[in-house]
């Protein structure tokens, strides 16, 4: 008998509530199509419907294509009741499907296309190994990343608000999202209420301290707040500095003053809100980190998160047999190209453009950092 056929094939089309299986033989011939609930209680019904169709000798091999994201809890089930369970690249199904001589795209038809792939490279699919520490690294880093992307966002909504009110803010800061510059835009959001001459009640509040500092001038106030917030490194100069380039700038009040002070005002508290859950985020990251036997942080260049993001895309690095494999997943490794007398056994050589990009990017960036660092 041969290998194949002590086999059925059950591919499985994903989805975030309900699935669609579809079983075929090692003849390519359908045996079943099962919809189930993406849920522990409808993986059990599925997993019964699957072992109708065996015989003797023959166990089902399960083809998932989204084992991290909504298959993960499936393909967790099935590992964790011995079941073989292959990761199939979204790309080859994909193929498949257009290999058709009819194009279609439905549910039970992408289910059956990865059924196809399995069934044709049985030996070649990875074992799917959803591993937790690794996945939750990844939903860590990935959460930081969205969060740094949002920040970025902010920062540029911020600088179109503050120019309006502080032409020459650029000079106020190194960066505009320090601590002291949150602080001083929060606090001081248009010239107005720097130089002492708003009434809006948003900016100025009725407490005894504030009574009692109103006769304060605005460069003591403001070298309050910098020092208290800069660790002390900022100084009266620095605020004297600062009240004199908006004097220089000469702007007047304008209409709807109040509420344009309001956007900075909560543009600077997501900001800021936004900073303390990064570095929560990388708190977890850490502690995560320290459940793996990786030592990258030990090499130039690569700090915390570099290390996390090489972590969650790599997984369990002893799935590789060599750093050849681990080559080619990147994409870094080259490939082959040629026909004829123009290197027709694979003499020429050309850069890869496939590949996981994620890594490929991290490579890339990593090679710069040792550059920089000679």
């Amino acid at each position: 008998m041969h290998p194949k056929q002590r086999h059925i094939y059950v591919g499985v089309d994903l989805h975030k509530h309900k699935n669609v299986a579809v079983i075929i033989n090692c003849w390519h011939e359908k045996m079943d199509v099962i919809e189930f609930e993406n849920k522990p209680a409808g993986f059990d019904a599925f997993v019964q419907s699957v072992k109708k169709h065996r015989k003797k000798g023959i166990t089902p091999v399960f083809g998932l294509e989204d084992s991290g994201g909504y298959g993960r809890a499936l393909a967790v089930y099935l590992v964790e009741h011995n079941h073989i369970v292959k990761d199939v690249n979204p790309s080859l199904s994909a193929s498949e499907r257009k290999n058709k001589p009819m194009t279609q795209k439905h549910d039970v038809w992408d289910a059956e296309c990865v059924a196809n792939v399995l069934l044709n490279k049985l030996n070649e699919l990875p074992n799917s190994n959803p591993i937790d520490v690794y996945w939750t690294i990844k939903q860590l880093v990935n959460r930081r990343t969205a969060l740094v992307r949002e920040n970025a966002k902010l920062k540029q909504q911020l600088h179109i608000q503050v120019n309006q009110n502080y032409p020459s803010y650029q000079e106020f800061f190194s960066e505009i999202d320090l601590k002291s510059a949150l602080a001083f835009w929060e606090k001081y959001p248009s010239p107005d209420v720097l130089l002492g001459t708003s009434t809006s009640p948003n900016t100025k509040s009725n407490s005894p301290d504030e009574i009692t500092n109103q006769n304060i001038s605005p460069a003591a106030e403001l070298t309050s707040l910098l020092q208290v917030n800069s660790n002390y490194v900022l100084s009266l100069s620095k605020a004297e500095e600062i009240i004199e380039l908006v004097k220089a700038d000469g702007m007047e009040m304008r209409p709807y003053q109040e509420q344009r002070n309001f956007l900075i005002q909560s543009i600077v508290r997501d900001i800021r809100f936004k900073q303390e859950e990064v570095a929560k985020v990388e708190q977890q990251i850490q502690v995560m980190m320290n459940q793996v036997d990786y030592r990258l942080e030990t090499m130039p260049g690569i700090a915390l998160v570099t290390a996390a993001s090489f972590v969650a895309e790599i997984g369990d690095i002893t799935r590789f047999a060599n750093a050849d494999k681990l080559a080619r997943l990147v994409g870094i490794a080259p490939t082959a190209f040629g026909s004829g007398e123009n290197g027709g056994r694979g003499d020429n050589h050309k850069k890869c453009k496939q590949g996981n990009r994620v890594l490929h990017e991290l490579f890339y960036q990593l090679a710069v950092q040792q550059e920089l660092l000679k």
